[in-house]
């Protein structure tokens, strides 16, 4: 009962009551004012009932129509233009007003502004060693994929000379980060999506903690919807009161409005300049197998040290600052020089974000570059496999090519309708060619690429609509680097004791497919 009453009374619970209600206040507003615009119409001229009524039924369809053929001309994601239509004829004026309301899944200009002059502020400072013409030179057909990026993000730098560490579980990556951590020197930035208390985060507190105290500059960005009752509303007031700078990014406010969708779905940590972490683990205790909550939690980490880090700090300084709502000069936190290391290959860690910050989905980008680019076999491992129609047909042509294509998803899913639409995806890409495996001891959280022996990412991109369209993301893009070895061998681990799933595992319950492939025409909206 005290679990129930802890659910019932939680923040997440209450703002979701408090986004129902308003959602119901609004329209109950509308209706309100048409309604009273009826009577009024109706008293002053009562013999003009009929005409007014069949005026104002001509008048929203001439609306209706009008927004539907906005939605087919309009410059978005062509998953998301049925539900609209189909919202919008069915429900009439209201789905107008929905669309209005709800289809601009975009930051506010402010924030467009901010981000813009704090990117300002940092672009002096993106400069690589590497040349385009080295990089055709030496990665050959896997060029392409780095160049493309450059072209569309031109924070996302080229850099050899890093060393890349990958770390197959958070049981093996926790042990180094805390050692990374103690050895700071001049500052800490830490930006997740998720921070909760417990033993990881409470043994991160006490270095941070102590490192505050002995001079260290920490800051720490966490997502507030993320982050929603794992800690308290007012954490960050209590970090910054043991001198941890804290920004909650987007904090929930009780207005209609879609810029909550807009979530820091990153994982970054920068230490001293020269030291940055990313991957998909967040700072919890099931990250780390400190608590079971759906079997083993298998998630991954890649640990950079070198010239590759500048790019990681710049994500952190401009996502910071944007929130900070000011700019600064970031010239300061570059370290004089970075360590060098050979035989490292290249890396390019990149970021990607709503539109207009962010002009193409890069991340999508990125993913399709590789299974374009692969000649012999592309392995993947998401936590979620809610596709669009672009990257469905990337996998099943890459497949339908020759290319070893496999999907890890998880056996133990941590949202039942999320999981649901996933398998949803099975059927078509086994029929293309793509095999599907599900990881047997539990949930893989893990957001990887690895193709022929070559090329890997690694990050916070999930195979969904919400990471592809709406959130913050951000991974690191590798081509020859040292940690290629030891993911390929993690993944042949994965494959080991995962399930290969066939067409009959994906028919299961018709009824139930029914309701997955109905459910699908509206994900692309959330």
């Amino acid at each position: 009962m005290k679990a129930f009453f802890k659910k019932v009374f939680s923040r997440f619970s209450i703002v979701a009551l408090t986004i129902v209600l308003m959602v119901v206040l609004f329209f109950a507003v509308i209706v309100g004012v048409v309604y009273a615009l009826l009577i009024i119409l109706a008293h002053y001229f009562p013999n003009a009932a009929e005409y007014i009524t069949l005026a104002l039924v001509v008048l929203a369809w001439i609306i209706v129509i009008i927004s539907v053929l906005h939605v087919t001309n309009r410059d978005m994601v062509p998953e998301t233009k049925i539900p609209w239509i189909l919202c919008i004829v069915t429900l009439n004026v209201f789905g107008v007003m929905l669309y209005a309301t709800f289809s601009a899944q975009r930051p506010s200009a402010r924030r467009r502004r901010l981000y813009r002059a704090v990117y300002e502020t940092t672009a002096q400072y993106e400069v690589s060693a590497v040349t385009k013409e080295q990089m055709e030179q030496d990665m050959r057909h896997w060029a392409a994929p780095f160049v493309a990026l450059l072209t569309v993000n031109p924070s996302a730098i080229v850099h050899d000379g890093t060393k890349t560490e990958y770390f197959p579980s958070g049981e093996d990556f926790f042990p180094r980060f805390l050692e990374d951590l103690e050895r700071a020197e001049k500052y800490i930035f830490l930006e997740y999506f998720i921070i909760e208390r417990g033993t990881m985060w409470g043994s991160i507190l006490d270095i941070l903690e102590r490192k505050v105290k002995s001079g260290v500059e920490v800051r720490v960005l966490y997502d507030d919807v993320g982050s929603m009752g794992k800690i308290h509303l007012n954490y960050h007031r209590k970090l910054r009161r043991m001198g941890i700078k804290c920004m909650k990014f987007n904090p929930f406010v009780p207005v209609v409005t879609t810029v909550h969708n807009n979530r820091d779905h990153r994982k970054i940590a920068v230490i001293d300049g020269t030291v940055a972490y990313t991957g998909g683990l967040n700072l919890a205790d099931e990250y780390i197998n400190a608590v079971e909550r759906f079997g083993y939690w298998k998630d991954t980490a890649v640990r950079l040290e070198g010239p590759g880090v500048r790019n990681f700090l710049f994500m952190f300084l401009r996502l910071y600052a944007m929130q900070a709502k000011k700019t600064e000069d970031v010239g300061h936190f570059l370290p004089e020089s970075y360590p060098r290391f050979e035989g490292e290959g290249y890396v390019q860690p990149y970021g990607d974000g709503p539109f207009p910050i962010y002009e193409r989905h890069l991340s999508e980008d990125v993913y399709i570059n590789i299974l374009n680019a692969a000649r012999r076999y592309v392995w993947i491992t998401t936590p979620y496999l809610i596709i669009d129609y672009r990257m469905r047909q990337a996998l099943i042509l890459a497949a339908r090519r020759g290319v070893d294509v496999r999907v890890v998803t998880p056996f133990i899913p941590d949202k039942k309708i999320a999981f649901a639409l996933t398998r949803s995806n099975y059927m078509a890409l086994i029929k293309g060619g793509v095999k599907i495996y599900e990881y047997t001891p539990g949930f893989i959280h893990a957001k990887m690429f690895l193709a022929d022996d070559e090329a890997a990412t690694v990050g916070t991109v999930n195979l969904d609509y919400r990471s592809f369209l709406y959130h913050y993301e951000d991974g690191v893009f590798m081509y020859k680097t040292k940690a290629i070895e030891k993911i390929k061998a993690d993944m042949e681990g994965i494959f080991s004791v995962s399930a290969l799933q066939t067409e009959e595992d994906a028919k299961r319950s018709v009824v139930w497919r029914w309701i997955c492939e109905i459910a699908k025409i509206f994900a692309p909206l959330f």
